[in-house]
């Protein structure tokens, strides 16, 4: 898919703030509020902007923890992948998963209230699944930059 610059403009601004009004995309741009909203509705049939959703802090919701897990499975067949991720992907506590190369077969990253709530998590993502050979953890610190926006620069 070709994007020009009215498009990377209206992707920029949507990735700072998806409740930017079409008038205010429309300003940006240049354009008519209706060509905007052609275009957003084109961006969206195509899959460019696959979700709009609202970034919360975990902390400020009882979250107070965030843990990146990596995790190696026993067997690499293909439905013991897919029940993994169906399970990673059900699991409320489970923000982002990522299947992977190296040492880890994936890459997950969660959301817990405490050491407790993470040794739930555990149990029924890991101990219970005879699945997975091991898991190693990794405790985040603190958030230095959380986000999910893709580079447009590169596009021509």
């Amino acid at each position: 898919m070709t994007l020009d610059t009215a498009d990377k403009s209206i992707l920029s601004a949507l990735q700072e703030n998806a409740r930017s009004s079409l008038e205010q995309l429309a300003d940006l741009t240049g354009l008519s509020t209706a060509t905007v909203q052609r275009r957003l509705r084109n961006l969206r049939e195509t899959g460019v902007i696959e979700r709009e959703i609202a970034v919360l802090a975990p902390e400020k919701l009882g979250q107070n923890m965030t843990f990146v897990v990596m995790v190696e499975l026993e067997r690499e067949r293909l439905d013991q992948i897919d029940l993994f991720v169906r399970q990673a992907r059900t699991d409320p506590q489970v923000q982002q998963c990522y299947y992977i190369t190296g040492e880890a077969d994936f890459c997950l990253i969660c959301v817990v209230k405490d050491m407790a709530d993470f040794e739930q998590l555990t149990h029924r993502l890991f101990f219970e699944n005879a699945n997975v050979r091991r898991f190693r953890t990794s405790v985040v610190m603190s958030r230095k930059k959380v986000g999910l926006d893709v580079p447009l620069d590169h596009l021509t």
